[in-house]
């Protein structure tokens, strides 16, 4: 949305004309001026937090959704973030026709109204559905949200904004796990969207206070439907496929799997024939000509894509594994904060008079080390020994998404700047929610082979020496147990143990990932800095900033 001017057109609602010319002679100040930025932050911290809080209640809402299998329970991360993915190509587009702060508004209203709809859900057929708008609400906020209060900062203190915007931004990722933890022990998982019912009426409400009677100026452009809709079908498609790939036996026997992934095949050759005939397109993806952003956009997706799946899968095994409270593995997270916070508001300066490949190099080799580090633990159970590795892994994760849209923007054309960024974030919101998935997927396929691993090492095969679960049993029996139940407790420690290891073998895979794309961004093109009028060095900054959403 363009910067406030002095004079805009007012319109008394939605799809009018203009009838009268408003004068605007100064922005918000004082007070206001420092509210309403305290109310979009706030807004923004509540909407993301709905991705990485629900990790930390998804057991529990897998036990009061019809009891289904914790594995269910994620599909409420990854269809709000595929609903996410989808909202994004929208919102400017409704902001140009409608006003920003009416769109923004309207939102957070439908916001409330899914979060109600997530509150009072009884089987996951309603919540899912629900989550999928959730995710679509939230996303018009994050774009409009930023717009919004970019435009009442002077220009010469914008760039203050945008570091303002990012510390705000990266504080979901670290308070929200550890928050949505707590909600669920102590209050219930369903209070996370009961609150939201709270949030969103007064971001709505306050906003509209502060900006009543705004006026405009109306920008219409064609919106590419077909486009959008081909986008829609691949996500929930592939999207779908993940998720019910392992509880379905994959398409051994489902065929609605099957035709969801003939779909989204279709829907995928359809989306890149149509989109290369569309003047404005959803997705441009004429964008991949360049090669810096196509090199940082493969590595900012297969980096989202391990650091998003990785997480959600250490969240949910921490309580489903290894016993924790939801409130204890969300805290495992906290410590990410310490070094994240400070580091978010000033990434961007790291690649300021340094190749930005370089930067991106040295943080792609310093997530190999931490992913390998969590992935080579026995057992994870002491809270000590696995926050450590966390406090550090904040750093890197802070200072993951500058250097890449550095990157991925150098030598872009400056109107296509907005356009490449947003781009550039939604693949990689896309490809998180898809690591959501594919994470479980390893761990799950790995979890059987490390089963029989276990029970041939310690039931005496091939060490006849370690027979070490008859020694074991006979103790149990000896101490009174019963047969069968010391079968039952054998089987649960081997499958314990084995899923620890099939955990840690999604680490060691995304460190090896990383360490790829360590090597991998260097076929990108050297940045340098370069002059730029100050017009140019905002239009950057403000590019820069929609790729450094978490």
């Amino acid at each position: 949305m363009p910067a406030a001017s002095t004079a805009r057109s007012a319109l008394p609602a939605f799809g009018f004309r203009p009838k009268m010319t408003v004068m605007y002679p100064r922005r918000l100040h004082g007070w206001r001026f420092t509210l309403f930025n305290l109310t979009l932050g706030f807004g923004h911290i509540v909407v993301l937090s709905n991705a990485g809080g629900y990790t930390a209640v998804a057991p529990h809402a897998a036990g009061d959704l019809g009891g289904v299998l914790p594995s269910w329970a994620t599909w409420g991360t990854t269809y709000f973030m595929a609903g996410v993915t989808a909202g994004i190509p929208i919102a400017r587009w409704l902001a140009g026709r409608y006003g920003g702060y009416r769109v923004f508004i309207a939102a957070f209203i439908v916001f409330g109204l899914a979060s109600f709809v997530c509150a009072v859900s009884e089987t996951v057929w309603l919540f899912m559905p629900a989550r999928v708008l959730l995710g679509f609400s939230a996303s018009i906020t994050i774009p409009l949200g930023q717009a919004l209060g970019l435009d009442e900062f002077p220009e010469r203190k914008r760039s203050l904004g945008l570091a303002i915007w990012g510390m705000f931004t990266l504080m979901p990722f670290t308070v929200g796990i550890p928050l949505g933890g707590w909600i669920a022990e102590h209050v219930g998982w369903r209070y996370l969207f009961y609150s939201n019912i709270i949030d969103s009426a007064l971001v709505a409400g306050v906003t509209g206070a502060l900006l009543y009677g705004r006026g405009f100026r109306r920008r219409i452009t064609r919106f590419d439907a077909g486009g959008f809709f081909f986008l829609v079908v691949i996500i929930l498609g592939t999207q779908t496929v993940l998720n019910m790939g392992n509880d379905f036996d994959w398409f051994g026997w489902s065929w609605f799997l099957f035709g969801a992934l003939i779909t989204a095949i279709i829907a995928f050759v359809c989306f890149i024939v149509w989109e290369l005939g569309e003047r404005n397109p959803a997705l441009d993806i004429r964008l991949f000509a360049h090669r810096n952003y196509a090199v940082a956009t493969v590595c900012s997706l297969a980096g989202f894509l391990s650091i998003q799946g990785l997480v959600s899968l250490m969240t949910g095994q921490l309580q489903v594994l290894l016993g924790y409270s939801s409130s204890l593995a969300g805290a495992v997270f906290l410590s990410m904060i310490v070094l994240s916070l400070p580091l978010i508001a000033v990434a961007h300066k790291l690649c300021e008079g340094h190749d930005a490949r370089f930067v991106a190099s040295l943080n792609l080799l310093g997530l190999s080390f931490m992913m390998f580090w969590i992935g080579i633990f026995d057992d994870p159970s002491y809270f000590d020994v696995i926050s450590w590795p966390f406090l550090l892994l904040g750093f890197f994760f802070a200072t993951f998404f500058a250097p890449l849209g550095v990157l991925a923007l150098h030598g872009m054309p400056p109107k296509r700047l907005l356009h490449a960024a947003q781009e550039f974030n939604i693949l990689r919101i896309a490809a998180g929610a898809f690591g959501i998935s594919l994470m479980g997927v390893v761990q799950f396929r790995r979890l059987p082979f490390h089963q029989l691993g276990l029970a041939d090492h310690f039931g005496g095969r091939p060490f006849a020496s370690l027979d070490l679960l008859n020694q074991l049993s006979a103790k149990l029996q000896a101490a009174g147990v019963s047969a069968d139940k010391t079968q039952g407790i054998l089987g649960n420690l081997i499958r314990q143990k084995a899923g620890l290891l099939g955990m840690n073998d999604s680490f060691l895979l995304g460190s090896a990932i990383f360490l790829v794309l360590a090597a991998f961004v260097w076929l990108a093109r050297p940045t340098h800095v370069a002059y730029a009028s100050r017009a140019q060095e905002l239009r950057e900054l403000r590019a820069g900033e929609l790729t450094e959403q978490p």
